[in-house]
């Protein structure tokens, strides 16, 4: 069993700066993909940014150029940094881990971003 404990996030004013990260309770080398979605209010929830086991990164074109998905391999941690921040990137976000025992979501952080 995967355990996911995220951090970070908050308020910032648009333009800002924000960093969400997602700790693992395993080696990330056993997570094929350790993925950012977020929720905003009303929404469906939608895939943000994703790392595969071998640091291929993808990202939802609404967050292409301002997000950046990185890891922290000594940590088991993988991170979200989030820049030029608009109100519609108000959401929680939350990483998922897809381990090979299954799929793991963590608690969920709330970012939220004042015009």
């Amino acid at each position: 069993q995967v355990q996911l404990v995220e951090s970070g996030g908050g308020l910032v004013q648009a333009g800002g700066s924000l960093r969400v990260s997602c700790a693992a309770s395993v080696n990330i080398f056993t997570i094929n993909a350790v993925n950012w979605y977020r929720q905003a209010q009303g929404k469906e929830r939608e895939l943000v940014a994703a790392i595969t086991r071998l640091g291929i990164t993808t990202y939802a074109d609404s967050v292409k150029g301002r997000f950046t998905i990185s890891r922290d391999i000594g940590k088991n941690t993988v991170s979200l940094q989030m820049n030029s921040l608009k109100p519609e990137d108000t959401a929680v976000y939350y990483c998922k881990a897809d381990h090979y025992s299954g799929d793991y979501w963590g608690q969920g952080t709330q970012v939220t971003v004042s015009s």
